[in-house]
């Protein structure tokens, strides 16, 4: 592994909206045509990069290292990707749907063109495992995947509370 670039900040890439939002349109492509909601993109922003939290044989190795108390990470990140997403809807990678249940996000149909763009090994290795994590998800409810990611990694992740979700996103 190479060195670690800094942005402007001097955080690392990872914790920018734009690296967030190219991590959640990579989801949302490998997911399509399913439409995801905030609480299922945060914790598939977080399981795209750290594969190795989920059991099975057939397991990507994660992307990032397994550090200690990132418990931490998904009461974070949970607004990062709302901001990502709103970065990706505004250059018309995604769309968002007001359902019944709340709001949704989905790909566009510009978004493969956009992502085959992106050939650098660690670009391909997330594209992978996005594509992986919809093979065995894309079907599930949000319930069903609610608790199998309380199962897995912990009740911390499940217990986002959809009423702290806002109830509409800025146009």
């Amino acid at each position: 592994m190479g060195p670690v670039e800094l942005n402007s900040s001097g955080a690392h890439p990872f914790n920018s909206t734009l690296e967030t939002g190219i991590r959640a349109l990579v989801v949302l492509e490998a997911f399509y045509p399913r439409r995801c909601d905030l609480l299922e993109m945060t914790w598939l922003d977080h399981l795209v990069v750290h594969t190795g939290d989920l059991d099975g044989q057939d397991v990507p190795e994660s992307l990032h290292p397994d550090l200690p108390n990132r418990a931490g990470e998904l009461l974070v990140r949970r607004q990062l990707v709302e901001r990502s997403l709103l970065l990706m809807q505004q250059v018309h990678l995604v769309e968002v749907f007001e359902t019944e249940d709340g709001i949704a996000f989905s790909a566009t149909e510009d978004a493969p063109s956009y992502l085959d763009l992106l050939q650098a090994p660690y670009s391909l290795a997330l594209k992978e495992r996005a594509k992986w994590m919809a093979d065995r998800f894309a079907g599930m409810q949000t319930a069903e995947m609610r608790a199998l990611i309380a199962g897995r990694i912990g009740r911390w992740t499940a217990d986002f509370r959809v009423e702290e979700m806002p109830a509409r996103l800025p146009k």
